[in-house]
């Protein structure tokens, strides 16, 4: 007998499955970093230049944040224990804070190198086979941080999708980087180098910034995107205009990965505590049949209107 497939589809793994897809993304990421740190490493030895320097610091940034990001991944999928009802979906949100963080950290410190070579600039040395070499890395973090976006977005993993970005910016970097040497060479003005390093410090500020800003917004409970809203919402609607029932109090949240709704439903005064059990276990299903693996609390107050 052929053993069935097993299922490739986000909505339909496991959250065992989407986990160890989520890791096998990370160690992709990790190892892409490894590489590329060493070849920018290598082209900004060969060629002296402190804007590849400061492309190649960039990447030893990607590397520390992969570890992070990894070892967050295994920390939000620890199921809740005593100490955490909810489980631990947050340290998805510290995860992206840290790498945030870290943005700021060497985008000071590119920041900082680049005004010393403004200050005293400094000739270039084989910039061919540097700008070769930099632009092989950036293509790797070209492709890998899309596959992380999609993956991200596929299995709403904020450590995924940041991390992407982060090798999307990086790509963005080696590009100005690219730009500035190869006209320091054609036009032999040395001055262009380290200008060319202090407005990728900017932009790398910006990133850590964006991902700082996504991490607090999380921590503090932020509700579900509106797309997620509106999927409960038609839910209820469905129950209004089916059974003689009503909502209020319609609260959602989202903890890394996870996602908890919260809602009131108002039924008739003379309802068994049978019909009200019944009513609220289809009502979870169907919420979670919109949005998979989301944990859904009913309460059930009486509705005296709809009941006469």
């Amino acid at each position: 007998m052929k053993k069935a497939a097993a299922p490739t589809h986000p909505r339909r793994m496991t959250r065992s499955q989407q986990y160890h897809v989520l890791v096998r993304y990370m160690r992709l990421s990790l190892a892409t970093a490894l590489v590329t740190m060493g070849v920018k490493g290598v082209a900004a030895l060969i060629t002296g230049s402190v804007g590849l320097l400061s492309d190649a610091m960039e990447s030893a940034v990607n590397l520390t944040a992969a570890v992070v990001a990894l070892i967050a991944l295994r920390v939000a999928e620890r199921p809740a224990d005593a100490n955490h009802d909810f489980g631990h979906g947050k340290a998805d949100y510290l995860s992206a804070g840290v790498e945030g963080g870290m943005v700021f950290l060497a985008a000071g410190a590119i920041v900082w190198t680049s005004v010393q070579r403004l200050m005293d600039p400094s000739p270039l040395d084989r910039t061919g086979i540097g700008l070769a070499l930099s632009a092989g890395a950036g293509i790797m973090n070209l492709v890998v941080g899309l596959a992380l976006i999609r993956g991200g977005k596929e299995h709403r993993s904020i450590v995924l999708v940041a991390d992407g970005k982060h090798l999307l910016t990086d790509v963005w970097t080696t590009g100005g980087v690219l730009v500035g040497v190869a006209l320091v060479a054609l036009f032999d003005l040395e001055i262009l180098d380290p200008i060319v390093a202090l407005l990728v410090g900017i932009n790398i500020l910006w990133t850590g910034y964006r991902l700082l800003r996504r991490s607090l917004v999380g921590l503090l409970d932020a509700a579900l995107p509106p797309e997620d809203v509106a999927k409960i919402n038609a839910v209820t609607e469905r129950y209004r205009a089916d059974h003689p029932v009503d909502f209020q109090a319609v609260r959602t949240r989202e903890s890394g990965r996870h996602r908890f709704v919260y809602l009131t439903v108002l039924v008739p005064e003379d309802w068994t505590v049978r019909q009200v059990h019944e009513l609220s276990q289809r009502l979870e299903a169907d919420i979670e049949g919109e949005l998979p693996g989301a944990a859904t609390f009913v309460q059930a107050a009486p509705h005296r209107e709809r009941s006469e």
